[in-house]
């Protein structure tokens, strides 16, 4: 029997694609170009997934996991020999505990169906990011996402309790830990989580839940200097007694991108500055929370730390202010772009910015260069629009900009997305060759035969 009978054997028929059948899927959401694979493999179930890796561990057949494709470093290509393994399959939300506080699902469910099921029970799980219907639980784990409530909640290492892998050999490892306290030896999720699918897959989670905010109070503020954003920040921090919930930066050529036709966004405030910040506080008291929150803001106008501001006076105007952050479709309308998440101190994101659009002028010639991101926990997005025409000869340049520049930061090329095939030639400006070579030996260790995932992340 061929490999394809073989998996067909194990999953049933409807569960193996053949590559022609495959070449029918695009390769991620955010790209036009279509999937390659030798075959791609559906199970329905941890044991299913063990049993396909343990077939393909017995004849070296080298396999990547997909989630909900929505990564953009290239971490789930596959190539015409290697086998996907999907999960697509395994999306069931098997239990929601409000006394626990926690929500088990399979590795495929989406966020958002995480998200609803913990709402349904007056429970929240807080990691949120735009890309929330198509994600899956699986991938935001094995990628350690983050998103935008990162700084009060953490990244989703901070949300993950427990899991079940099954390693490259097929042998199951289930540590479906539900309590928050347990020192009882290693840690066995953390070899997966943000790991990228090179040590195991995960195939089911147990997540931490929160109770639910019932109140959202959030503002738009417009800044003159850049150094009047992190002393807002600290203001609003300390000011809202632990309910700050987001805390997200633009500056102006993004702004102008997402509040000017052909966006459908409407400026809340002017678009003569030259930074902007959209700050959410969650809580549970309407009348106290704004009270509080309204009192922070005014104070922050009366100490000018801000230009000027808007304040959400209804669910649809937060949901408007959130509509201008999460609006990156302007980017990718504008044709191929170079897209970056990095992290750096906050207090240097100035300088390092404006070094950048030097360092992009002297390397590519006029650009556009747009910054936003999560600056409450020091993550920065980057975007330089290309051309198809101009792509492959601009991106090893505006790349090279943009990495170099970030080690005399000590920043991160990866703030949550992850390492992939983009990011791989520049891991060493993020990691000591001490530390590269101990992942090495973990993956030696884990997986011999190099056939999870192969040829990411180093």
């Amino acid at each position: 029997m061929d490999l394809i009978d073989d998996l067909r054997a194990i999953v049933g028929a409807d569960g193996v694609l053949d590559a022609d059948e495959v070449a029918g899927r695009q390769a991620g959401i955010w790209r036009p170009e279509r999937l390659v694979a030798r075959a791609l493999v559906r199970p329905r179930g941890v044991e299913e997934v063990a049993a396909v890796l343990r077939h393909c561990h017995a004849r070296r057949q080298p396999v990547v996991t997909h989630g909900g494709l929505t990564g953009l470093v290239h971490g789930a290509d596959a190539t015409p020999d290697q086998l996907v393994l999907s999960l697509e399959r395994m999306r069931a939300i098997e239990r929601v505990d409000p006394v626990q506080r926690v929500v088990q699902a399979q590795a495929g469910a989406t966020l958002q169906s995480v998200q609803e099921a913990a709402e349904a029970q007056g429970m929240s799980f807080p990691l949120d990011l735009g890309g929330r219907g198509s994600a899956t639980i699986g991938g935001n784990a094995s990628t350690n996402a983050g998103g935008n409530r990162v700084i009060r909640y953490g990244m989703t290492r901070d949300m993950v309790l427990g899991l079940e892998a099954v390693l490259a050999d097929g042998t199951i490892v289930s540590s479906l830990n539900a309590l928050i306290k347990n020192n009882a030896g290693y840690d066995l999720k953390h070899l997966f989580i943000g790991t990228e699918g090179t040590l195991g897959v995960i195939t089911r989670l147990v997540l931490r839940l929160r109770e639910k905010p019932t109140t959202t109070n959030m503002a738009f503020a417009a800044f003159d200097g850049f150094e009047r954003i992190p002393a807002f920040l600290k203001h609003m921090d300390r000011r809202l007694g632990g309910t700050l919930s987001a805390f997200e930066v633009m500056w102006r050529s993004f702004y102008l991108l997402v509040t000017t036709p052909p966006a459908q966004g409407k400026p809340p405030v002017g678009q003569d500055h030259p930074y902007y910040a959209l700050v959410e506080s969650q809580g549970s008291d309407r009348e106290l929370d704004t009270r509080r929150f309204n009192a922070a803001m005014e104070a922050a106008l009366e100490e000018g730390l801000i230009a000027d501001a808007a304040i959400a006076q209804s669910d649809a105007d937060c949901h408007g202010f959130w509509a201008l952050r999460d609006d990156v479709g302007q980017i990718m309308a504008q044709g191929t772009a170079a897209i970056f998440d990095i992290s750096l101190p906050i207090a240097e994101m100035e300088r390092y910015t404006r070094e950048l659009d030097d360092a992009l002028t002297a390397a590519i010639g006029e650009h556009r260069l747009y910054i936003f991101g999560h600056l409450g926990d020091g993550n920065l997005h980057l975007a330089v629009p290309t051309s198809p025409a101009t792509d492959a000869e601009l991106r090893p340049r505006i790349e090279a900009a943009v990495y170099r520049g970030l080690a005399a930061f000590r920043g991160s090329v990866s703030a949550e997305h992850g390492i992939g095939l983009e990011k791989k030639p520049w891991l060493s400006i993020s990691r000591t060759p001490e530390e590269i070579a101990l992942m090495r030996t973990l993956k030696g260790a884990l997986d011999p035969f190099g056939l999870l995932n192969p040829g990411k992340v180093f």
